[in-house]
């Protein structure tokens, strides 16, 4: 059947409830805020957690954005406005801004360079916030970090929330290129770079993981939701794990539940 036409909702600029937004043909846009609060994460993984337990009939995929959440579905065979129907309960009777944190379906440790040649941006980032290079590391790797989303390149993650003296802007200008593994920090998160890239993001450390894998059998180790701890290792032991090709670069995780 042909798909309904798709109501114009203009959302207010920063909702106090989640707000449902058509995207094209087949997409229903759950977005909770326009900037990463620091209860948006947690709300965007109940969420998932929620739909995926108990999707919305005529639902074909539920994909996690930083502040959103996609829903798409099959136009030729489920009624838009039904689909939307269905979303609209699950974010009904909720206060979304206290929710408690779903647990992470798994918890990965990898093990993470800081400084030097492989965080080359340790030292301004130190200086921006006013705080030492150890404190900076220590921040990073006490925070229990969540996998937010999967973008921008395959398999790429952005990792968060970091706390709120970590929350600094873009660099004004572009680093034409960082490494596979890199990390790097803006605007209280981390990306792991999946392959080497230029960015406005500064890099102060570098994993041998590779968060994209095409010829292993699973392709993309992380998922959204997934938990990540940065574990502080020597240069010399990154450099060795960076040059035994192996793609997992010493990582290992464990499966909850």
């Amino acid at each position: 059947m042909p798909a309904d036409p798709a109501p114009i909702i203009t959302p207010p600029p920063c909702p106090t409830e989640p707000v449902i937004l058509p995207l094209g043909r087949d997409g229903w846009l759950v977005r909770f805020h326009l900037t990463m609060e620091p209860w948006v994460p947690d709300a965007v993984q109940m969420l998932v957690a929620r739909a995926t337990a108990n999707p919305p009939k005529g639902i074909t995929g539920i994909s996690p954005c930083l502040g959103s959440v996609l829903f798409t579905y099959d136009p030729d065979a489920s009624d838009r406005m039904a689909v939307r129907t269905g979303i609209a309960d699950i974010l009904r009777d909720t206060d979304w801004r206290g929710v408690t944190p779903t647990p992470a379906p798994t918890v990965w440790h990898l093990p993470t360079a800081f400084g030097g040649d492989h965080g080359p941006d340790l030292n301004t980032v130190a200086g921006l916030t006013g705080l030492g290079t150890d404190a900076v590391v220590r921040m990073i790797t006490d925070t229990p970090l969540r996998v937010l989303a999967i973008g921008f390149a395959p398999g790429q993650p952005y990792l968060g929330l970091l706390p709120e003296a970590l929350n600094l802007p873009r660099m004004s200008e572009i680093n034409p290129q960082v490494p596979y593994g890199a990390v790097a920090l803006a605007i209280s998160q981390l990306v792991l770079f999946a392959n080497p890239s230029p960015t406005g993001w500064r890099q102060v450390a570098r994993t041998a993981f590779r968060p994209y894998q095409p010829d292993a059998p699973v392709p993309l180790p992380l998922s959204a939701g997934d938990e990540v701890r940065l574990i502080p290792v020597g240069a010399g032991e990154m450099d060795a794990l960076l040059s035994s090709g192996d793609p997992m670069g010493g990582a290992r995780h464990e499966v909850r539940g």
